[in-house]
This record gives C-alpha cells, sequence and structure tokens, in this order.
C-alpha cells in the first residue's frame, strides 16, 4: 500500500498492540492520532501491571519460537535506546513434577529450542537444592532453565512507548469518554465518544483488548474476555527471591498454569496463573472468586514453602483477550471497510511488543508479511495452541 502525505489513522486502544502499531505507522508515514478512555498506562489494560514475562519458549510452535527469539534481540535494542533496563534477561525457569515426557511444554520446549541452537541446562531434584534453593525439590524432578528470556516492566514500558509516540507526532487523546467506532452504512469512517466529539480518518485500527468482543458482536463466538488473578506478595527477607537463584519461572505450567517471577526493586513477588480463568464482561467490576488467597497460598506451600506466608502487598484482576485457538486476532473486519482491529492477545502477547507493531501495520497496509497470515479472520475450527496454557 503507497502511503500519501495525507494517510491518516485512527487507533482506539493504548496497550501494546496500539502503542506498538502507532509508532510503526508513524515510522512509515502515516498521520496517527490515538484514543483511549484512560490515562497511558490504563491500570484496567492487561498491557498494565509490574512485569510480564518473556520467553521464546512454545514448544513445537515454529512461529512463536521466532517471533520470541526476535523479540528478544529487540529488547535488549531498546534498552539500549532508553539508556535504562526495562527488560530483565533473569531467565525462564520450567520445573516439572514428572519427569518430562513428549507432548509436555517443557519437554517439547527444550527439545524444539536446543534444535534451534540454543544452550539450556537441565535442571534435577538435585540441582534445585543446590542453584534454586526456593523450591520445594522433594517435589519438583524435572526442567531446565533458558537463560535468554525474563521478564519486562510492562507498565513503565507503555509509559515509555506513549512519550516516544508523541514524540514522534502522534496525536494522543486519553480520558475519552466511551469511544466507539462510527460508520456510514457499513463504511467505518472514524471514533465518536459520548462527549459528541467525533475523529475522521479512511483507516480505523481498534486495539482494545477484552473489550473488543463487545464492540464487534461477531467476534463473540471465537473471541472472549477472561478474568485472571494477580497476587503480589511482599517477603521480609526479598533477596532469596532474586536472580540467579529465583529467575522467571513456571510450575508444571502446562498443567496447572503457575508461573511467577523473581523480586522487583520493590521487593515485590508476582504469581499468577496462566490458566483458564473465568469469562466476564470487560465493563464488569473486577473482584477476586471467593478463596483465591488460599488458592495461591496452597500452590506456595507445596511449590515455595518459604514464600507461602509473606505478606500479600496487593492482587489484581488481568483480563485476556481469549482467542479459540490462542492465537491473535490482527486483520480488516469483512464487510466493514475502513475498519481493522489487532486484539485477542489471549494471554500471552506483551512479549512480542517490539515485532508486533510491524505485524500490525503490515496488515494495514496490506503488505506480505510471513507472520500475520496466522491471525487473520477465521473461522472457529482449532483448541490452544499456546503450550504454556493450562487448558483444564
Amino acid at each position: 500500500m503507497k502511503v500519501s502525505a495525507s494517510s491518516a489513522v485512527l487507533i482506539l486502544g493504548g496497550g501494546c498492540f496500539g502503542l506498538s502499531a502507532a509508532l510503526e505507522l508513524r515510522t512509515r508515514g502515516w498521520q496517527v492520532t490515538l484514543i483511549d478512555q484512560g490515562r497511558l498506562p490504563h491500570p484496567d489494560a492487561a498491557s498494565t501491571d509490574i512485569s510480564k514475562v518473556v520467553r521464546m519458549d512454545y514448544a513445537t510452535d515454529e512461529q512463536h519460537t521466532a517471533m520470541g527469539e526476535r523479540s528478544i534481540e529487540l529488547w535488549h535494542q531498546w534498552n539500549t535506546r532508553w539508556k535504562e533496563s526495562l527488560y530483565h534477561e533473569a531467565g525462564f525457569l520450567v520445573m516439572s513434577r514428572s519427569t518430562l515426557s513428549p507432548g509436555s511444554f517443557e519437554h517439547d520446549s527444550l527439545m524444539h529450542l536446543s534444535k534451534r541452537g540454543h544452550s539450556l541446562r537441565r535442571t534435577s531434584a538435585e540441582m534445585l537444592r543446590g542453584l534454586h534453593p526456593m523450591w520445594n525439590a522433594d517435589v519438583i524432578v524435572d526442567g531446565y532453565l533458558n537463560p535468554a528470556g525474563g521478564w519486562v516492566e510492562s507498565g513503565r514500558v507503555i509509559a515509555r512507548l506513549a512519550a516516544e509516540a508523541r514524540a514522534a507526532g502522534v496525536q494522543i487523546h486519553e480520558d475519552v469518554p466511551q469511544p466507539l467506532p462510527s460508520f456510514e452504512g457499513k463504511r467505518c469512517i472514524g471514533i465518536s465518544s459520548a462527549s459528541g466529539r467525533v475523529w475522521r480518518a479512511d483507516t480505523t485500527l481498534l486495539a482494545t483488548g477484552a473489550w473488543t468482543p463487545a464492540l464487534l458482536p461477531e467476534l463473540s463466538e471465537v473471541m472472549w474476555s477472561t478474568a485472571q488473578t494477580v497476587f503480589h506478595f511482599k517477603p521480609q527477607n526479598p533477596r532469596p527471591f532474586t536472580p540467579p537463584h529465583f529467575p522467571v519461572w513456571g510450575a508444571d505450567i502446562g498443567l496447572t498454569g503457575w508461573y511467577g517471577f523473581p523480586a522487583n526493586a520493590d521487593g515485590l513477588v508476582k504469581v499468577a496463573n496462566h490458566g483458564p480463568g473465568r469469562r466476564v464482561e470487560a465493563s464488569a467490576l473486577r473482584t477476586l472468586p471467593p478463596g483465591e488467597e488460599e488458592r495461591y497460598r496452597a500452590f506456595l506451600r507445596e511449590t515455595f514453602p518459604a514464600l507461602a506466608t509473606a505478606p500479600l502487598h496487593s492482587t489484581r484482576v488481568c483480563l485476556y483477550c481469549d482467542t479459540f485457538d490462542g492465537a491473535f486476532w490482527i486483520d480488516h473486519v469483512p464487510d466493514r471497510p475502513g475498519l481493522v482491529v489487532a486484539a485477542g492477545d489471549s494471554g500471552h502477547a506483551f512479549k512480542f511488543t517490539p515485532v508486533m507493531g510491524g505485524i500490525i501495520a503490515d496488515v494495514v497496509e496490506h503488505r506480505p508479511n510471513l507472520w500475520t497470515a496466522r491471525y487473520r479472520w477465521r473461522e472457529k475450527t482449532a483448541s490452544s495452541s499456546d503450550g504454556a496454557r493450562a487448558t483444564t
């Protein structure tokens, strides 16, 4: 697609999809306006938290492994450009309560990454006792450490990208009341707000996360909002929960969904679950299910006993925008000219922020891209494709 001096795009949503696309499209010469219903980083957005996992480990998934590899390269470049390390390469330690076997996330990731030339360290219960003593080595028996991976300060990244977007000439409008795509017939002509203001453009991109199925009801059978809980614990002595002894981790993550992070600069240890979650309306009040803290502490007592009694600092309910197959949804909307959607994070998108802008921009411009075909508008035919996601 040839971009003229007057080519303009409206983007609704200032999370990792919206901001990365805004920066890339601006670099390509587009006039870009980004609209969000809150302040960036929006506290309700999935992109906003103290941390997100960065990994290339995707079982036998060739595309997401390659995207993870490239993203990690670019996270390092962003650290250099920003003169600040918001990506922390602490490593990714995935462990299992049983010996690794074909078909498991841990086994297949280990084999696949090894074939791609990555140096991984197989880790046994005996090695845990010496190298990662916070784990319960009487229960955890097998796994591996990938030194290329870690975590990123996600909320601070969003703030940084928003600042870069403004500096690049992206017009950002925050606290817009009830922004919605606006139509003349079937054609999307822009975005309107409850205040009566209307922004017009030939192309409108919805990067609206968990709110997407409500804005585009035709997606409600293939995409939905899912609530996931996050707990931040604050141990009295956070040092044992720091790298290299305590990197980013997954504990039988493909079966149980449990994963977490080392202590951050404030001494907070984040624990979360990448599991089925609860289907909710994105606009509903965010509350913890009854007994959720005890569920977390029961897991900790079995897996990280020293963390099980740590004071609870805070909790969060994070909304995934789940697709039926775990793949993102990035495409022009059929029969709605002028409208593009970039959504369906399915709980594993933030790590790809450095490559996501290019993917979305190529879709907007109808450019060829090896990674875009998987995210096209599609029929509901497959099950979850993210090997780390617990589905039972």
